[in-house]
């Protein structure tokens, strides 16, 4: 996709449906939505948050709506563009502006800004990797029960600092000088990184 700077090079890029992007952007531009360019497409937000953006494609152009899964869309007008993927996203697909409804696309657009403010969203879920226990930290933890059990008392993002650090190193001795060097860390239930944290 080519990078754009602004809506109007946007609506230019895509000449096929400039009069249709034209209304849609003068239909949001009605709303209190703020207009921006991200991910090189139009897109509109409130404090920040992203509510909508307008899209051009090959055989049909569209409004992207953030968090249009909290749509009511009892005209049933929304798609999940990538069905198990997607969740929150919806989409609005027109392929002339003869499909444009001004009034319903309008009632879309400020049911979408309501539920924004009313806090309406699915976040983002962040996988946690998991570190696995490098067999030579497993083996002292085993052989010490007291350095095993201070180990467990640590977040988990301590403990996977931990792991990544000795499994980072490349050769066995320096595994071995770096689980030294922890040892009376862990026995005093600070992180390996906590002098840096609380500069």
């Amino acid at each position: 996709m080519k990078k754009v700077y602004s809506v109007e090079e946007y609506i230019e890029n895509n000449v096929h449906y400039t009069e249709a992007l034209m209304t849609l952007r003068e239909l949001i531009n009605t709303t209190e939505l703020e207009e921006t360019i991200k991910w090189s497409m139009p897109t509109y937000c409130l404090n920040g948050k992203n509510i909508l953006g307008i899209g051009a494609f090959k055989h049909h152009f569209c409004l992207w709506f953030h968090q249009g899964v909290f749509l009511k869309d009892e005209q049933n007008l929304l798609i999940n563009a990538q069905e198990n993927k997607t969740k929150a996203l919806r989409q609005m697909r027109f392929e002339s502006s003869n499909d444009i409804d001004k009034h319903l696309v309008l009632a879309y657009i400020k049911e979408a800004i309501e539920n924004q403010k009313l806090g309406k969203a699915i976040k983002p879920q962040r996988i946690k990797k998991q570190v696995p226990t490098p067999k030579e930290l497993k083996h002292v933890l085993e052989t010490q029960p007291e350095l095993d059990e201070s180990f467990k008392k640590l977040t988990s993002g301590k403990q996977k600092e931990y792991c990544e650090y000795i499994t980072d190193a490349k050769r066995d001795i320096t595994k071995q000088t770096r689980l030294e060097k922890i040892i009376p860390m862990i026995l005093n239930g600070v992180g390996l990184n906590d002098k840096y944290k609380n500069c």
